[in-house]
């Protein structure tokens, strides 16, 4: 079976889901499948009525088993900065998607794999999945969005997971703080689901603002981080959203 990205849409086309199929290398990543992943973000991108981007690995193996060992072992200084951008291509595809990207994963998700994660806004797994970041281990560093991992476990545990290259289990990976649900097998497709229905729930141009806030945050310092929060907030009232929402609010209320 030849590798492949797969887009399937649900709830009424609401909801995309991005399934990376390369079950017999461990949905390890290749510079093809690279290049029509970051492709098809682009396009999920543009769409105005699409509210929950979901990101997984085809079959119960693995999430992103990792980039592809036999390209990497082949590159040289030049082919492996080419090789190495679109490995952050997806990631950053994932990061300038305008509505929440969840990751649902079930089985290995290493090096790559782990930093496509990160790249979610939020993160659940299966009770039999398996976190690591192996670089160090085949002599390279491991680079591009690793870099959001201080952030999400804080630098201890990152130098821990980055420098000893041991994995670790889902239930180590929620207490550290990397992984916001951990489920058994049979339960995952219901806790990603749980956060669909919740954020269908809410007011679409609400949440868009929202993501766009917190990735403002990440660069701002906090005093700067706060204006921001009163221009999004004045910027949320230039649509009717809220006038609409806030009323059946008041509403329930009565």
């Amino acid at each position: 079976m030849t590798a492949r990205i797969d887009v399937t849409r649900s709830h009424n086309g609401a909801v995309a889901h991005v399934a990376i199929d390369n079950q017999k290398k461990l949905n390890t990543l290749n510079t093809p499948l690279l290049e029509e992943a970051i492709g098809a973000l682009r396009v999920l991108a543009k769409d105005d009525a699409l509210r929950v981007v979901v990101i997984t690995g085809a079959g119960e193996k693995a999430f992103i088993g990792g980039a592809d060992i036999n390209e990497m072992a082949g590159l040289n200084a030049a082919s492996a900065r080419a090789f190495i951008s679109k490995v952050h291509g997806i990631c950053r595809a994932i990061r300038d998607l305008p509505m929440p990207a969840i990751a649902r994963i079930d089985g290995y998700c290493l090096g790559a794999g782990l930093e496509v994660a990160a790249s979610c806004d939020m993160r659940a797994a299966s009770t039999r999945s398996v976190f690591g970041m192996p670089e160090v281990k085949v002599g390279i560093p491991s680079v591009v969005e690793a870099a959001l991992l201080p952030r999400l476990i804080g630098w201890g545990r990152t130098a821990e997971l980055l420098m000893t290259a041991e994995n670790i289990d889902a239930k180590t990976a929620g207490e550290w703080g990397f992984i916001e649900r951990v489920t058994a097998p049979d339960k995952l497709d219901e806790a990603v689901d749980g956060w669909i229905h919740s954020i269908l729930d809410n007011g679409p141009k609400a949440v868009r603002l929202q993501k766009a806030l917190m990735r403002r945050w990440e660069r701002l310092a906090l005093d700067e981080a706060v204006a921001a929060g009163i221009d999004a907030f004045a910027q949320s009232m230039d649509s009717a959203e809220p006038a609409e929402l806030l009323g059946k609010f008041v509403k329930r209320r009565k």
